[in-house]
This record gives structure tokens, sequence and C-alpha cells, in this order.
């Protein structure tokens, strides 16, 4: 049943049907067009344009039809409809006749798909914020099932100082809590509602858009109708939220691949989120991480699919806009998908402690605290970078570790270095020297680690 069929003397064509019609991707948002449905059935009511009898016979309707969505009972592959809005008027007419024809008096689709939309957006954010929780969760956990293990940090993939796992775990909890705070940013923007907005320049009918926005769970109606109809920055929004995170996942996929590589030997990861190769039997790929990786991409080009769209576009409603779902709906679910996974990951993975500690001790990653020691000698720092950077070029022609140059060796390089520079080179002392705020010293990073196991319970 086409909603605009009057004006027309010929039928659509079949590949017009195939580029115009919708509803293969918008039934999605069935349950969220009843909703509006029902609540604009209720403002019709008031308005005077239905009778108390009408608006029950068709709330109950659509309540019914809601309830069959949410569960999966309705088949819309086999509807031959546009989208779900006239999905859900031919349902309504099937089954009341001319009351469920009256349901879309003063309403336009324009400011019903913007509405539907938002109200889907709304419900998969709340969603999505708890799976960022869960990725935080298990980041915590596992922090907390090594918190003593030492791994080498990098700078340009390149051994540099050595950090605690945990502060590596923490450092991607503060990353989800920003994509957590931006998703609650977002929900500021996006619970405004168009409905009552009609085509571009509002209806003539007397509903109350306060009521309709307050039904709805929305903090306010929108406040032009223009805009109303025609904004899609709570997509782009959600798309720039999802392409950050998915970001963040994307950069741990990548640590977690290589510290699970033979050449770093840091972790192994669990059978269930790893697979084998189809020709060399000793193979354990790490495939989910990679996957997580490599669907990063696809999120990106969904943002910028849309801002492309919407960069020309003239006010108010036009038909490209159609094209703000599919991306968005596709993005939606990869950000679950990954983030679901990303906790599976964390979850399996085993820290070879004594390997990482192995490895956080090469590198000459101590040759900062020599330069360091000298300067608390009162040699300036720069002098010191350069002396520190000698002995590093002597300890490589010994092939020899700073911390086991003999004190000749070191004085050798400057007279000032003697005996008490042994203690400032140990490992535990590197790390448990930066006792500032936000550094990797021991006791920080294991407040650090409990305050979040806190927040988690209280916030989260």
């Amino acid at each position: 049943m086409a909603l605009w069929g009057g004006r027309f003397q010929a039928g659509s064509s079949d590949m017009f049907k195939q580029v115009n019609d919708s509803l293969p991707f918008d039934y999605v948002m069935a349950a969220e067009d009843m909703w509006g449905s029902i609540v604009w059935s209720r403002a019709l009511c008031k308005a005077g344009v239905l009778s108390n009898d009408e608006q029950q016979q068709l709330e109950s309707c659509l309540t019914k039809l809601k309830s069959q969505a949410e569960n999966g009972e309705l088949d819309f592959s086999a509807s031959p409809e546009e989208d779900i809005h006239s999905f859900v008027e031919a349902a309504l007419t099937q089954e009341l006749g001319d009351i469920g024809r009256k349901l879309h008096t003063g309403r336009s689709r324009n400011d019903q798909v913007a509405t539907d939309f938002r109200l889907w957006c709304r419900s998969h954010l709340d969603s999505i914020r708890s799976d960022c929780s869960s990725v935080i969760k298990a980041l915590l956990k596992v922090a907390a099932r090594h918190d003593g293990a030492i791994i080498p940090g990098y700078t340009h993939l390149q051994r540099a100082q050595p950090v605690y796992f945990a502060h590596w775990c923490l450092a991607y909890v503060e990353m989800f809590k920003r994509d957590i705070s931006r998703i609650d940013d977002l929900q500021k923007r996006l619970n405004q509602c168009p409905l009552g907005s009609g085509a571009l320049a509002g209806t003539t009918f007397p509903v109350d858009r306060y009521e309709i926005a307050s039904e709805l769970g929305f903090d306010s109606p929108c406040l032009n109708s223009l805009d109303a109809v025609s904004d899609r920055d709570f997509v782009l929004e959600l798309l720039f939220n999802a392409s950050t995170s998915m970001m963040h996942l994307s950069r741990m996929a990548e640590d977690l691949i290589f510290y699970n590589s033979g050449e770093a030997g840091f972790l192994q990861l669990g059978d269930s989120v790893t697979s084998g190769s189809s020709l060399m039997p000793q193979k354990k790929n790490p495939d989910a991480l990679e996957l997580m990786r490599g669907k990063c991409g696809r999120v990106f080009g969904n943002l910028q699919a849309l801002l492309v769209t919407m960069k020309g576009l003239p006010l108010a409603y036009n038909k490209d806009m159609q094209e703000d779902k599919e991306g968005a709906i596709d993005s939606v679910n990869q950000w679950h998908i990954c983030l679901c996974i990303a906790v599976e990951v964390l979850d399996s993975l085993s820290l070879n402690e004594e390997r990482c500690r192995l490895a956080a001790q090469q590198g000459y990653a101590n040759a900062t605290e020599l330069a360091d020691y000298l300067v608390e000698k009162g040699i300036p720092f720069r002098t010191a970078h350069d002396i520190a950077g000698q002995a590093v070029v002597k300890a490589i022609s010994m092939n020899k570790a700073l911390e086991d140059l003999s004190i000749s060796d070191l004085k050798a390089v400057h007279a000032e270095i003697d005996d008490d520079v042994y203690p400032v080179l140990e490992l535990e002392a590197v790390l448990n020297k930066r006792n500032i705020l936000g550094g990797t010293n021991k006791e920080l990073v294991t407040r650090a680690l409990y305050v979040e196991l806190e927040r988690l319970d209280k916030v989260i």
C-alpha cells in the first residue's frame, strides 16, 4: 500500500522499487514506529480528530503488533510494502478498515521516520553503553589477575620504558570511559522529539507536542519544523562515536595481536577466540582480534558516506537521507559485536609474566633513569641525556645491559657515576620512581585499579 498513490496513474517499476523501498532494512524500527503511532493516536484523540473508541481500537491493534514485532513474529520479507510505515498502516487498515486510514492525519513520514530513528538510536545506545562498561570490567579483571606483571612500554613500536600490565589495561579503561561519556553527551542532543513537525512546516491540528515528547521519553520537542525533519546530526554523532570507539578497539586489538605473536610471546589467547590454519597444523591465529581491527574500517566508511550524503542537501527532507539507516544500523551491530568479542578475548587471555618481565628488562629501558640519576648529581639534563646515550652505546658494544656494566665501565663514560647507580637501574625502581599522578608506580596503579573497580559498581 503506497502512502502517496493518489497523484499517480501508474505504479512504480520493479527497478525503482528496488532502489526506493526501505522495508528490507528499516523493519528494525517496527516497535519504535508502533510506539510512536500509539502516542500520535492519543494526541489526535485529544485534538478531536479521533473518537475515544477509534483511538482505543488503534492503540489495541498497535500494541498487539508491537508485541509481535518484539517477539519476532512478523514476517517482513514477504510484504510488498515500501517501508515500515506503510507496513504498519497496511496492517492497521486490514484489521480496522477506515479507522486505520485515519492515523496518519497531520503526520508526515518525514517527522515519523525522524522520530522512529531517534527512538531506535536511543535504545541501542543504551545497550552499547552497557557493552562499553563490560569491556571496562573485563580490562579491570585481567589487570587485577596480573597486577604485579611488568611489560615493556613502547613508542614507535620500540621498547621505551617498562610499565605495569595493569597500567596498560587502565589506559584502555580511560578510552572506553570517554566512549561512554560521548554516548551520554549524544543522548542529550538526540533526545528531542520531531513528531508534530509534519512534512516540513508543522501540522495544522492542535496536538500538544510537549506531551507527545514526554510520552515518548524525550526531553523536549524539536523547536524548528524544518530542522526537525532534516536533521541527521544525531546519526552522524552516533557514527562518529562508533568510529572512535571502534578505533579504540582496533588499537587494543593491535597491541594484543603483537603481544600474542611468537616474537613477543607475552600472552596466549583462548581457543574460543582463535582459529587454526587449513594447511599448517601448528597455527593458532588471533582471528577475533584481526576481525575487530578490520571491521573498524567498515564503520569509518559508514561515517564518511553519510557526511558526503548530507553535505549538499538543501532544506528540508530529501530522499537521499534514506541512506542514513543502513550504515548506522550496520555500524551499531558491528560495534556491539566487537565490544562483546573484546570481553571474550580479555577473559580468555593468560599472561606469561616471566617472558614479559624479561622483555621489559631489555632494550635499555632504564637509560632515562641513568640520565635522571646524573641530573640529581647536578648535571644539566641535556648533558646527562648525552652521557646516558654514550653508556648505552658502550653497553651495546659489550653486549650487556646497562645494569651489568662494571663501575669502571660506567666511570669511563662519566666520573660522577658511582656504585649508588645500580639500585636506580633495577626494574622495580625504574617503575616505582614514577610516583606522580598518572604514572606507573605500583602503589598508584593498584590504587587506580581499585578506584575504577569501585566506580564501576557505583556509576556504570
